[in-house]
């Protein structure tokens, strides 16, 4: 059962913007020596159920019925296994990096729209499912934004993210 959206950030190569290299990775597909960083990529079999692009165009390339291959070896609140049970919504950016604000409003909306279809009790980000091995969103993720975006409770996101107090 669906119960966690996992977001992560990715930009292909990066910290550019905008070309078509993430539909390629998750469509397995990404010419290997378009750009020497994807030879560390090499044979990487990863897939996202969404990718939000900069200027707030979103992709699908998983339904939100299948598993998709996001989270690696992880574990949300004593649960392992996140790929088994969660949504994974990919941001175009950096990790620790800036997101701009159409991709929060596409976020918000689609949040609210896999919560209509299924159990959603949290949102967490990569690193907090991957604690010590991802970093993404990262610290340039403004989860009090997205939250005030949304009308879930605050017990849905990570203690980390909900500030001081």
């Amino acid at each position: 059962m669906i119960d966690l959206v996992v977001i992560h950030s990715i930009s292909l190569p990066p910290g550019e913007y905008g070309g078509d290299a993430i539909e390629q990775l998750f469509l397995n597909r990404l010419d290997w020596d378009a750009h020497p960083y994807y030879d560390h990529l090499r044979g990487l079999e990863v897939s996202a159920h969404f990718v939000v692009q900069r200027g707030g165009a979103l992709l699908q390339f998983v339904s939100c019925d299948q598993r998709a291959w996001h989270a690696g070896a992880s574990e949300w609140r004593g649960r392992p296994g996140c790929n088994d049970y969660s949504i994974g919504i990919e941001l175009e950016g950096l990790d620790g990096g800036r997101f701009e604000p159409a991709q929060y409003r596409v976020l918000a909306d689609l949040l609210r729209d896999i919560a209509r279809r299924y159990p959603v009790t949290s949102v967490a980000g990569h690193e907090h499912v991957a604690v010590g091995r991802k970093q993404d969103p990262g610290p340039g993720f403004d989860w009090l934004r997205l939250m005030s975006m949304l009308d879930f409770p605050t017990r849905c996101f990570p203690a980390s993210v909900l500030g001081p107090g």
